[in-house]
C-alpha cells in the first residue's frame, strides 16, 4: 500500500457506520479495525478516503450480515485539504468491500469516489463511475 501525499485528515473513528456503495449485498457496514494504523497511546484508530479497514456487516442479506469483511473508503464527509490547497468533503460516508490483498468483490460502484482512493488502489478507479 502507497501513501497519500500531504497529511489527510481521518474521519472515521471505531465504530462509525459506514454505507456500504457496492453491489455486494451489504448496505451499512461499522468500523472496526484500521489496517497499517501506527498511532499514540490512548488515541482512536481512525480511517481516511483511502483507508483499508475491517469491518462487521450490520444490515443487508442474510447471507452477508454479521461478516467480518475488508473495505477501503472511498468518501468521507470530514473535509480533507488536498496538495493543491482546495478542501473536498462528500455528502456521506462510504466504502467498497475488497478481499484482503484489494481486489473488489463487487462489480459497481454507486456514486463518486474521490481521487485519493482511485489512485491508491487501481481496481477501484477500474470499475468507479465517477472520479472527484
Amino acid at each position: 500500500m502507497k501513501g497519500i501525499a500531504g497529511r489527510q485528515t481521518r474521519g472515521l473513528p471505531l465504530g462509525a457506520n459506514i454505507t456500504c456503495a457496492d453491489n455486494t449485498g451489504a448496505r451499512s457496514i461499522s468500523l472496526i479495525d484500521v489496517k497499517a494504523w501506527h498511532g499514540k497511546a490512548r488515541r482512536i484508530p481512525a480511517a481516511g478516503v483511502g483507508d483499508m479497514f475491517m469491518a462487521s456487516v450490520k444490515k443487508g442479506t442474510p447471507e452477508m450480515r454479521s461478516k467480518v469483511v475488508y473495505a477501503v473508503v472511498i468518501r468521507q464527509k470530514r473535509p480533507y485539504r488536498r496538495p493543491d490547497g482546495t478542501m473536498v468533503q462528500f455528502e456521506d460516508n462510504a466504502a467498497v468491500l475488497v478481499t484482503p490483498d484489494g481486489e473488489v468483490r463487487g462489480s459497481e460502484i454507486k456514486g463518486p469516489v474521490a481521487r485519493e482512493a482511485a489512485e491508491r488502489w487501481p481496481r477501484i478507479a477500474a470499475i468507479a463511475s465517477i472520479i472527484v
